[in-house]
C-alpha cells in the first residue's frame, strides 16, 4: 500500500464528516441510523445519498449548490472519497458526509422514509452476464433503495454506458415504473442547459475523461 494511501487512510478516522462503521457494527444496527439529520446535520432538510462516490466530486458539487439539502457520498474505497471530504472541511460545507461501506448494506445504516433522493453516478456496468446482480440497478437494490427511501423518491442515472441505461429503462419497464426523464446524450440536449444545469456543471472524475474521449453521457431520472 503506498505513503499516500496510508495518509489518506489515517486522516479519514480524525475528519469530523466521515464515518466508517465495520460491517458488525452494521448488522448489529449502526448507531446513525434514523438519526443523519439529528445528530449530525443537525436540521430537517431533505437526505441525498450518492452511491459509488468515488473521490465524491458529484457530492460536494451538490453540496455547494444545493445548501438546503443534506448530502451523504457512499463508498467502500475511503481513500478516494477523502479528496471529498477534505475539501468539504476546508471549505466549510456542514451538508456533507462520506459513509464508507459496501452499498449493499445501505438498509443497515439509513431507516424508512429518512432518504429522500438517490445518486448513482457512473457505476461499473457489470456487463458480463454472471455479474448482473451487482448492476446497482438491479431489482435487487432498487429494493433496497425502497426500504430507506420517502414514498416517491427520487433515484437518478446519470452513466456513460448505453448498456446500464438501457438495462435499468428495461427494469422499470418490467416493474412496472415509468421514467421522468431518459436522455441518451444530456451534453447534446438543450433541455439540460438551464433547467437541469447540475447536471451538466457538476462532473466526475470519470466523467471528465468519458467527455473528453466523446462518450455521450445518459441520464435518467425515476421515482420508486
Amino acid at each position: 500500500m503506498g505513503k499516500n494511501k496510508i495518509k489518506r487512510f489515517e486522516e479519514n478516522k480524525i475528519l469530523p464528516n466521515v464515518f466508517q462503521p465495520t460491517r458488525d457494527e452494521a448488522l448489529a444496527g449502526y448507531r446513525m441510523k434514523g438519526k443523519w439529520r439529528e445528530e449530525f446535520f443537525k436540521n430537517d432538510n431533505p437526505l441525498v445519498l450518492e452511491l459509488g462516490c468515488g473521490k465524491g466530486e458529484y457530492t460536494v458539487g451538490m453540496a455547494e449548490a444545493f445548501p438546503d439539502k443534506n448530502f451523504i457520498g457512499i463508498d467502500i474505497k475511503g481513500a478516494r472519497f477523502w479528496f471529498g471530504a477534505k475539501h468539504a472541511v476546508g471549505n466549510n460545507l456542514p451538508n456533507t458526509a462520506f459513509l464508507r461501506t459496501q452499498v449493499e448494506l445501505i438498509e443497515y445504516f439509513f431507516d424508512e422514509n429518512e432518504v429522500d433522493e438517490i445518486w448513482i453516478t457512473f457505476p461499473d456496468p457489470q456487463i458480463k452476464f454472471k455479474r448482473g446482480k451487482h448492476r446497482l440497478t438491479h431489482p435487487d437494490f432498487l429494493a433496497r433503495y425502497k426500504k430507506i427511501m420517502k414514498p416517491g423518491g427520487l433515484v437518478h442515472l446519470k452513466t456513460d454506458s448505453e448498456f446500464l441505461h438501457g438495462y435499468t429503462l428495461g427494469v422499470l419497464e418490467v416493474m412496472g415504473l415509468t421514467p421522468e426523464v431518459s436522455h441518451h446524450d444530456i451534453y447534446g440536449a438543450p433541455e439540460f442547459e438551464s433547467d437541469n444545469i447540475h447536471l451538466r456543471d457538476i462532473k466526475t472524475y470519470y466523467e471528465g475523461l468519458f467527455s473528453a474521449k466523446g462518450k455521450t453521457i445518459t441520464y435518467l431520472r425515476f421515482r420508486i
